[in-house]
């Protein structure tokens, strides 16, 4: 399939030499493998070019003194295949040399925030935005993200990817969804704000002002918070925030980076990364929170219908939502309809 965009298909940690991994991304089943410890990441379609079998079902194979590169063998009839996809042995004939049109499906992988990324062999050059997004979405220099990372999740959600995106985006349900902790019903006013797009036509709000009466896992009480948002691609977006108290900026500053992968139209998988300043919650605090936040979110979500995004018509939008309809029109304008209608 053509991929223009890049998705997270796995926890590049789960990810071991010994034993490939059964993936999912875009409706399409994969299969991701190393060559050795700590060797790039390999994906293939999940699906051996002989008779069909599941080449997750399979091992990896150590290179060879006689000079066989480490290969993914199929479990069915052992054809072996090399990371680029060729196969390279089939023990039923021994002496044959596989010609070139003996392949598995390779996909392009690579590591990024501590995932693994997939995308299509050939990308397209239409819609105009491929080009600007070669790779996995990249966390913004200028915006001097704070140092410590942690990966949060997966969560998995009946939902498509970009009803979750959008999701992130708003925060008119903060004082509803998650009252208490990112929001209060005495404070839902939400106030003027711009939407301004980035030098890849990317939408984004450079400040917004909210109450928050506990704003991050540290929290100990309320405090006026500044957002800012940015989409990094179609199924991924930032979100940085720096707490005021007594009209000052407060340290810690935290961020919040979700990557979804769309399992297929209306699944979605999501992993986030939090970057904070903050080093005295540890990584299971920062988790259990993230996790608290995320599982109020998941079932308005999975209530949503349809649970695609809609494009074109059929839900009503005011004024607080002009991020999230700027964040529709950019679906339209790279044509990412998958999990739209």
């Amino acid at each position: 399939m053509n991929l223009p965009w890049w998705v997270p298909a796995a926890d590049a940690g789960a990810l071991r030499a010994a034993t490939p991994l059964a993936a999912r991304a875009l409706g399409e089943e994969i299969v991701l493998w190393r060559a050795a410890e700590g060797a790039p990441p390999n994906a293939f379609a999940d699906r051996c070019p002989h008779r069909g079998a599941r080449l997750s079902r399979g091992r990896v194979v150590a290179p060879t003194a006689a000079g066989m590169p480490a290969t993914l063998e199929c479990a069915y009839h052992g054809w072996r295949f090399d990371d680029a996809g060729r196969c390279r042995a089939i023990p039923a004939l021994p002496a044959f040399t596989p010609p070139e049109t003996h392949r598995a499906c390779a996909w392009q992988a690579v590591e990024a925030h501590g995932l693994v990324w997939v995308g299509a062999p050939e990308a397209p050059r239409d819609p105009p935005h491929a080009t600007a997004l070669p790779g996995p979405p990249a966390l913004p220099v200028e915006a001097a993200l704070p140092p410590r990372r942690v990966l949060c999740g997966p969560f998995d959600v009946a939902t498509s990817a970009p009803r979750v995106v959008e999701n992130f985006l708003d925060t008119a349900h903060f004082g509803f969804v998650h009252e208490g902790f990112l929001g209060a019903r005495e404070e839902t006013a939400v106030p003027d704000y711009r939407v301004e797009p980035d030098a890849l036509g990317r939408p984004g709000v450079p400040l917004y002002r909210a109450w928050q009466p506990r704003a991050s896992s540290a929290a100990r009480g309320g405090a006026w918070v500044d957002y800012s948002y940015r989409l990094l691609g179609p199924w991924s977006a930032l979100l940085t925030k720096k707490a005021q108290i007594n009209g000052e900026e407060a340290a810690p500053a935290e961020a919040y980076a979700l990557w979804c992968n769309p399992l297929d139209e209306e699944s979605t998988r999501v992993w986030f990364t939090i970057c904070t300043d903050d080093l005295a919650p540890d990584d299971e605090a920062l988790r259990t929170f993230q996790a608290t936040i995320f599982g109020q979110d998941a079932p308005v979500l999975e209530s949503q219908r349809p649970r695609r995004l809609p494009l074109s018509g059929g839900e009503l939008h005011c004024a607080a939502d002009r991020l999230s309809a700027a964040y529709r029109r950019w679906l339209v304008e790279l044509g990412a309809s998958f999990g739209t209608c």
